[in-house]
């Protein structure tokens, strides 16, 4: 059976924002209407062939791309060659790489196994979709327990108002299809990279620079904007297809920010790639002007080295009463509020946790719990205790060994 020679042209592109991941473009989708992720146990010739190469940790086709995550200590010199002739080998071979459509694959006893499928079906087919015409894109992350935990990128990531999309868009329409769902956690760190420019005191009006941008290559509704590619691509020295799959991918970041106080009713929309940036400002009567783009704000990252820290002091601060503490109340405690903050808090306390084992002390992170009926802590919390032989004893409970921590925790604190 031969191919089309143009379909067996690939292209790899290494992601600006991590090196360990690199896509592979063909010139036409891998198979007509079929995407998602390939696992190590799927039976699809196409993830047969690249797991067997060895150095991979996981796979994504989109259309005409396949994007593939390596293990840190893998060689992408040794690694790119043997893909692109892995992937050329299977559409040669044959027209469905990823399988048929109605094979049914191995029943999932796993429950929170079959909700993340059930959850990136709904993703792929419903909502990334539209978000991806504002350059968005949102990913089912892990679930745990009926939790689902979502990742925002592209234009999504930073967005002003991507909180409203998530809450009122997002999880409703999740939550009427799965009513197995129990949680939806954003774990996106909305706030890497660049501060909300409007939200920034003392700042700065911006530029007296007045470029208008030509009509129709703005759209603004609802808080979403978006950017004509022909327009916005060589401003960011990329092609428009380039400056798709960078908005599809993460390689490109758009940021939404909306006025506050002399700024009310002012929209500015700020995109980066790996090398150029560029922001226009839009008026409150929908007319749009370039402006310089402001300085990124590097920060943050410092801010999230102490984290762990802070959480280990105001835990101990706590008085005997006031545990448990829920991750979300601990967040807001520390002044956390934006999107993703449950998550930055649960690997702080994560953190903790190894510090606790190592100096041979009681977990403090016994102190958090989530919310519902059970009061105990996230998964996660009894894994790593396992990992770090430190979990339950042989014939004890999770909820058991919880307690006995709980009370080693808090007498620890009195002596």
């Amino acid at each position: 059976m031969s191919e089309p020679a143009t379909r067996r042209r690939i292209r790899a592109q290494p992601s600006a924002g991590d090196p360990n991941a690199m896509a592979f473009i063909l010139d036409a989708p891998v198979q007509a209407g079929r995407s998602g992720w390939l696992e190590p146990t799927d039976r699809a010739p196409l993830a047969r062939a690249l797991f067997a190469l060895g150095g991979l940790t996981r796979a994504e086709v989109r259309d005409a791309t396949i994007w593939i995550k390596k293990a840190s200590d893998a060689d992408w010199a040794a690694l790119k060659p043997a893909i692109a002739a892995a992937i050329r080998d299977v559409l040669e071979e044959t027209e469905l790489p990823l399988g048929e459509e109605n094979t049914p694959d191995t029943p999932d006893t796993d429950p929170d196994a079959a909700l993340l499928r059930e959850v990136e079906a709904l993703l792929d087919g419903r909502v990334n979709p539209a978000v991806a015409a504002h350059g968005g894109h949102i990913a089912v992350e892990r679930v745990e327990d009926g939790a689902v935990h979502l990742r925002m990128s592209g234009g999504c990531q930073g967005c002003a108002a991507s909180a409203a999309t998530l809450r009122q868009g997002v999880e409703r329409m999740l939550r009427a299809a799965l009513p197995d769902i129990t949680e939806i956690v954003d774990v996106t760190d909305h706030a890497a990279g660049t501060n909300p420019y409007y939200a920034r005191p003392g700042d700065g009006a911006p530029s007296a620079l007045d470029r208008p941008v030509p009509e129709g290559v703005i759209g603004l509704e609802e808080g979403h904007v978006t950017v004509d590619p022909d327009y916005l691509a060589p401003r960011l020295g990329l092609t428009p297809e380039t400056l798709r799959e960078g908005l599809h991918n993460g390689d490109v970041v758009a940021t939404t920010e909306t006025g506050q106080a002399a700024d009310a009713g002012k929209t500015r929309v700020i995109m980066r790639s790996g090398q150029r940036a560029w922001a226009a400002e839009i008026d409150a009567a929908g007319a749009a002007r370039e402006i310089p783009p402001p300085r990124e704000i590097t920060s943050a990252a410092g801010k999230a080295q102490d984290l762990p820290q802070r959480v280990r002091a105001h835990l101990e601060a706590l008085a005997p009463e006031q545990t448990p503490i829920t991750y979300g109340a601990l967040a807001r405690a520390l002044g956390l509020w934006m999107p993703g903050s449950v998550g930055k808090v649960t690997a702080a306390l994560e953190t903790t946790m190894r510090e606790d084992a190592a100096a041979g002390r009681p977990f403090i992170a016994a102190r958090v719990v989530s919310r519902g009926r059970s009061s105990l802590p996230g998964k996660g919390f009894f894994e790593l205790a396992r990992a770090l032989a430190r979990g339950p004893r042989e014939g004890e409970s999770e909820p058991e060994f919880f307690a006995r921590e709980q009370r080693r925790s808090r007498d620890a604190t009195r002596e």
